[in-house]
């Protein structure tokens, strides 16, 4: 493919990742377009901003205008000895701002209420 177009921003960016790919396959290249709005949250914004850095690409300006944390990541990677997300490694938020470390903690919970821990006929196995 020689153009692919996101009409919305994947949650996470091994998603938007994937999804570009399909413009690289064969060692060829091509341009991915993502459309983003004010609902987007910051850390994927970042970790996007984060992504097209490391690929040396263009930064667009909504992007670029943006604070980032991770401009003291070599600080922080210093006193912490890790670099972004120690969860997900993720470079556009640290562990306690971690969507994926969020989303794992709530399908445990919802987990808890449909666990049947006494197995199924109640104590021993009767019934």
């Amino acid at each position: 493919m020689q153009h692919v177009i996101n009409y919305d921003m994947p949650e996470e960016i091994e998603n938007y990742v994937h999804r570009i790919g399909r413009t690289g396959r064969g060692g060829k290249t091509g341009i991915a377009t993502t459309f983003i709005n004010k609902d987007q949250s910051e850390s994927i914004l970042l970790d996007l901003k984060h992504l097209l850095k490391e690929a040396k690409q263009r930064i667009p300006p909504v992007l670029a205008m943006m604070d980032d944390p991770a401009d003291m990541a070599d600080e922080l990677a210093q006193i912490t000895g890790t670099k972004g997300c120690a969860y997900c490694g993720g470079l556009g938020h640290r562990i306690g701002d971690c969507p994926k470390l969020g989303n794992f903690k709530d399908k445990q919970i919802s987990d808890m209420g449909r666990k049947d821990v006494f197995g199924s006929g109640g104590f021993g196995g009767e019934m």
